[in-house]
């Protein structure tokens, strides 16, 4: 019984604080094995960073607690980037100024990033056809539809909405991290404070019981994709800002540092499970490793291959914590 408890006792410390041990753990080993790590220079550097995948995680794990997920993101973020770019570009070139111009575009490309995760969620919550399959015939199109869009051919000279991607408050802290700072509240609202994140929660832990109660699953899942569609326009304006340019063969894979990034932090592939906070010191945890290795001039493909066993081992966390809690 004793030996019970304190096994109990245990994995409620970790599913508690252990990843924020981690975490600290973490920030510890990369300040010794590299001084650098911790200059204000390179801080700063880290969150504008992670800035990105932080977003489009925010969106990721609202749908994993649902029980649903997206394997498009990554295209419709550069899909929505180039879009935004594209359209400051024009809209400015016709004469237009740069704050009209600059709304205009960033509402384009929340307006794509919600149309298409909009197309998703529909065809996922009416036909209930697997979220795997849907999104990844997502990720083929939107990857198809960027490239028609751009002509195979990336955009330059994309005007002062660069400022957006690279712009800092009083020269300091960068526009993309307050940006960042703000959707994850809004996140953590929805999850905590609206009635859909409770329908969130439910229809991911038991669908059959929410549905009963009288959820309608069908627009909770829609509703989820859209407010996702949201992140993932938020989060391509400023991926193709931040590089100055709108590339359609970039943003690659970015879909699945930010599902690592919710698993890590405790959210489950079967759903009902997760919250904002552990989702993004998830995505904290894969930009300090990442950070980490380029400060340590580590090979891109070396990285790569870290990258997927950071994965993996997501995976398997996520299957160890479900049986030990069942």
């Amino acid at each position: 019984m004793d030996n019970l408890q304190a096994k109990e006792r245990v994995l409620g410390f970790y599913n508690k604080y252990g990843i924020v041990v981690i975490l600290i753990g973490l920030l510890a080993v990369c300040s010794v094995i590299s001084p650098v790590f911790v200059s204000r220079a390179n801080i700063i550097n880290l969150l504008s960073q992670i800035a990105v995948v932080t977003i489009l995680t925010c969106g990721i794990t609202l749908l994993i607690i649902a029980g649903q997920t997206d394997l498009s993101g990554g295209a419709i973020v550069a899909l929505t980037g180039c879009i935004c770019v594209g359209t400051f570009k024009a809209l400015s070139e016709g004469g237009m100024g740069d704050w009209e111009a600059g709304i205009l575009a960033v509402a384009a490309a929340i307006g794509v990033g919600m149309l298409t995760n909009l197309l998703s969620g529909l065809v996922v919550a009416k036909f209930k056809a697997p979220a795997f399959i849907v999104t990844l015939a997502m990720m083929q199109a939107g990857r198809g539809v960027c490239y028609i869009y751009t002509k195979g051919t990336p955009i330059y000279k994309i005007g002062n909405i660069v400022k957006l991607g690279q712009g800092r408050v009083r020269g300091i802290v960068p526009y993309s991290v307050v940006i960042m700072l703000v959707c994850i509240i809004a996140t953590g609202f929805i999850l905590k404070k609206m009635r859909l994140g409770r329908y969130i929660y439910a229809i991911g832990g038991n669908s059959e019981a929410a549905v009963a109660s009288g959820i309608s699953m069908e627009w909770t899942i829609i509703k989820t994709y859209l407010i996702h569609g949201v992140f993932v326009g938020i989060a391509g304006a400023l991926f193709m800002t931040r590089i100055n340019s709108g590339q359609p063969a970039e943003a690659v894979g970015l879909e699945f540092d930010a599902i690592t990034a919710a698993i890590i932090g405790g959210a489950s592939l079967s759903g009902g499970v997760g919250g904002i906070y552990g989702s993004i010191i998830g995505s904290i945890i894969i930009g300090v490793i990442t950070n980490i290795l380029t400060l340590k001039s580590v090979q891109s493909y070396y990285q790569m291959i870290i990258t997927g066993a950071i994965i993996v081992f997501a995976v398997i966390l996520d299957i160890v914590t479900k049986g030990k809690k069942e």
